[in-house]
């Protein structure tokens, strides 16, 4: 992920609420990535030797799996520059003064933070308060 530093991010970051609702689930340490991810265009899988986490669209797991669901994606606008600090520092404080949970990912190209559906409405007031641009396309 990239450094929690104050310095250098972009004092505004334009996100995305990504249309699906998400799962976060967890499988045994080690475990290749699940064929029922097949096809998926949103899916991160993380390897521990304790864990296995895989986010995916919350339909796609089949039954039987320990999951957590109904989490929502907001992708920022990329890529980003390795050399940016402060990004998520610039997302994670004011959601976190807003009392939202959240999990964050990072791809090579950009981060990704999944909010509680529940919290959604909050978390896109939070980030604009904190002068971030939020797109919905999302047809919710």
């Amino acid at each position: 992920m990239r450094s929690a530093c104050a310095r250098g991010a972009r004092s505004t970051l334009d996100l995305t609420v990504l249309p699906d609702v998400l799962s976060v689930c967890r499988l045994p340490g080690g475990a290749a990535a699940p064929h029922w991810l097949d096809g998926e265009v949103f899916a991160s899988v993380t390897r521990t030797p304790e864990e296995t986490s895989v986010v995916c669209r919350a339909e796609v797991v089949p039954p039987g799996v320990r999951v957590e669901t109904g989490w929502r994606a907001l992708r920022v606008a990329g890529p980003l520059d390795f050399a940016l600090t402060g990004v998520l520092l610039s997302l994670l404080g004011p959601l976190a003064a807003a009392g939202v949970s959240v999990f964050a990912l990072s791809t090579f190209d950009t981060d990704v933070l999944l909010v509680r559906e529940a919290a959604l409405d909050a978390a896109l007031g939070a980030l604009a308060d904190a002068g971030h641009r939020v797109v919905r396309a999302d047809a919710r």
